[in-house]
């Protein structure tokens, strides 16, 4: 065999060995953290919603709800369990929910990451699990913060971790480890700016409603000279 063959040969055989290593890390992705990691239920859930960052909205909690919710009705049919919920309001509860404002800044962690979950484990259980979400992340120098959406997806996607779940290579599943950024409507910007959008939604009514009377009265107007001026022809023949 000739050098040249004898390279090609290599080649393929690291290429090969470099797609089946991708592949097992991937089955290793798809495979559940712990199968069973709570040896109790309710599972009690402390939501956080008092010592908040700047960019904290409200709407969040909601958004965290429905992510229960959501795992309560089945989730993305990877668990072999039915979790049931309690949400509570003492903070030692099995599962705590908090927000910062940024991850990367407040607790150092790479860019792109939205949230984690941080389980303690006794004896191959759960004891609890902490899960950190962030309210934003720049894009640039530019603040960007999270929609209700996207919080409620990064919510039920870290919820998937307390239950036991690890990450999946299907972009359409919630337990994908990339965080695809959803375009939507800044809470904080919309609970400011509703008044205001409101008034220009009436001012708006209110002048399409003035020029539409206004039009319906030159129509009767017009429509009463027309026949004063038909019936005038008609007298003068």
């Amino acid at each position: 065999m000739s050098r040249i063959n004898l390279l090609i040969v290599v080649l393929i055989f690291i290429i090969a060995f470099a797609f089946v290593s991708d592949s097992l890390k991937t089955d290793s992705e798809e495979k559940v953290l712990i199968s069973e990691p709570w040896d109790h239920s309710p599972i009690t859930v402390y939501i956080d919603d008092r010592d908040v960052p700047e960019h904290y909205s409200p709407s969040y909690r909601t958004g965290v709800e429905n992510a229960l919710d959501f795992w309560e009705k089945g989730g993305n049919g990877r668990l072999s369990y039915e979790p049931e919920f309690q949400i509570v309001d003492v903070d030692d509860a099995d599962i705590m929910i908090m927000w910062v404002e940024n991850l990367e800044n407040d607790a150092g962690v790479e860019d792109g990451v939205a949230g984690f979950a941080r389980p303690y484990i006794v004896n191959g259980r759960f004891e609890r699990v902490e899960i950190v979400l962030e309210t934003g992340n720049y894009e640039g120098y530019a603040w960007r913060q999270y929609g209700d959406i996207s919080m409620e997806d990064i919510a039920a996607h870290e919820i998937g971790h307390a239950l036991g779940l690890g990450h999946v290579n299907d972009r359409n599943d919630i337990m994908y480890p990339k965080y695809d950024r959803k375009q939507e409507v800044d809470p904080l910007l919309f609970q400011a700016t509703w008044p205001l959008l409101l008034l220009i939604a009436l001012v708006v009514f209110l002048i399409i409603s003035y020029h539409g009377s206004g039009w319906l009265r030159y129509k009767k107007k017009r429509e009463s000279l027309e026949d004063e001026v038909f019936k005038d022809e008609d007298r003068e023949r």
